[in-house]
C-alpha cells in the first residue's frame, strides 16, 4: 500500500476496520521501512490499554475514510503488540513473530522504524503543563436537630358555675270553718302536727371523660441555603521571547 506523506500523517488516529466491516480500533503509530514506505500500523483496540496491537499495511486499503485490513478482528487483537508511542524500531525477533502470526512470505532486512512525517511533532518538540480548578461538589448529610416530645402532666384550674337548689318554706295558713265543712269537731286540749321540710345542698362529682387526641407528626420542608466558599484553578501565563513569537 503505497502512500504520500499526507496520506500517512491521516493515518494517525484513522478507524480500522476488519475484512467484515467490524471496527477494531483506531491507528496509533505507523512505522516506515528505509524508503520511507509505510508498513505496519500499531491499533488502538482499547483492551491492553498501554499496548496496542501491530497490523501489515502492504494488504490493507483506505475504504470510506476507514484503514480496512484482510484479517478478522479477533487476529488483530492477539497480534504482537508494541508499548503505545513508543519511537523504538520493530526488533528482528517482533518482525519474525509479526510475519507468523499474519502468516506474511519473507520479512524484509531492514527495520521498520516509526515514521516522522513532516507537520507531526515529537514528545521533545513540546512542553506542557496541566491547568488544574477546583469546583464545588455541594450535598446534604444529615444531622440530628433536636428531640420532639409529648409530655403530660396536671394542671388544677378554677371552675366557677352555679347550680339551682331547692328547699321548703312554711307559711301559716289560717281559714274560719262554716257550716259546710260538717267533718270538723270540736277538740279542745292540747296538741301537736309536724310537717317534714326538704331542702337540697350542692354535690359535686368529678368524671373522666376523653377530649381531645394529641400526636406529633414530621414534615420534611425544603428550604434553600446559601453556600458562601473559594474555590481555586490554575492560571498559565507563558512567557515567549519576543524573537521566538509567533505572529499572528
Amino acid at each position: 500500500m503505497n502512500l504520500t506523506e499526507q496520506q500517512i500523517r491521516s493515518l494517525y488516529g484513522q478507524d480500522v476496520q476488519d475484512r467484515s466491516g467490524a471496527r477494531v480500533g483506531s491507528v496509533g503509530q505507523v512505522w516506515a521501512d528505509a524508503a520511507g514506505e509505510a508498513t505496519w500500523v500499531s491499533v488502538k483496540t482499547g483492551v491492553l490499554g498501554h499496548h496496542e496491537s501491530m497490523a501489515p499495511l502492504t494488504t490493507a486499503r483506505m475504504q470510506e475514510g476507514r484503514l480496512s485490513v484482510p484479517y478478522d478482528k479477533a487476529t488483530v487483537k492477539s497480534a504482537p503488540t508494541v508499548d503505545a508511542g513508543t519511537d523504538e524500531p520493530l526488533g528482528t525477533d517482533q518482525i519474525a513473530q509479526l510475519y507468523a502470526h499474519y502468516g506474511m512470505g519473507q520479512q524484509p532486512e531492514q527495520q521498520p522504524r516509526p515514521a516522522q512525517p513532516q507537520g507531526r511533532r515529537t514528545p521533545q518538540d513540546r512542553q506542557e503543563l496541566v491547568r488544574s480548578e477546583e469546583r464545588l461538589r455541594v450535598g446534604t448529610e444529615s444531622e440530628p436537630a433536636g428531640t420532639a416530645r409529648l409530655r403530660k402532666y396536671v394542671v388544677t384550674e378554677d371552675v366557677h358555675t352555679t347550680v339551682p337548689v331547692e328547699h321548703d318554706e312554711v307559711r301559716v295558713e289560717r281559714s274560719p270553718v262554716t257550716a259546710t265543712d260538717r267533718d270538723v269537731r270540736p277538740d279542745i286540749g292540747e296538741a301537736d302536727r309536724e310537717l317534714t321540710l326538704r331542702r337540697e345542698h350542692p354535690v359535686v362529682r368529678k368524671d373522666q371523660v376523653p377530649v381531645e387526641r394529641v400526636r406529633l407528626a414530621r414534615d420534611e420542608v425544603v428550604e434553600d441555603q446559601p453556600i458562601d466558599e473559594q474555590v481555586h484553578r490554575d492560571r498559565i501565563d507563558a512567557q515567549i521571547p519576543e524573537p521566538a513569537r509567533r505572529r499572528t
